[in-house]
């Protein structure tokens, strides 16, 4: 598995966190940390760290074609050695 730390910004608007979780679930993506912080300026960020074998791609593609998200972009990937060690 590798883990990724992506970052996200939004429109503050009900239903944009629900729409991005559920790309994630839908590319095969595993959330392993979430946090958001409101912005003054009518919007909202979201740090997220996921896992999954699938290139980061499929997701950040998917994520940026939304309906309210303003960007998208993957701040860090390494693979996880406890994973990794544990299938083989």
């Amino acid at each position: 598995m590798i883990d990724y730390s992506v970052a996200i910004s939004v429109q503050q608007q009900p239903e944009v966190l629900e729409r991005v979780l559920r790309v994630v679930r839908h590319r095969g993506f595993k959330v392993t940390h979430l946090a958001m912080q409101l912005n003054e300026n009518n919007t909202t960020s979201i740090d997220m760290s996921v896992q999954s074998d699938r290139a980061i791609a499929l997701l950040t593609n998917q994520i940026n074609k939304l309906i309210d998200v303003l960007d998208c972009q993957v701040l860090a990937g390494q693979i996880n050695k406890t994973s990794a060690s544990a299938k083989g």
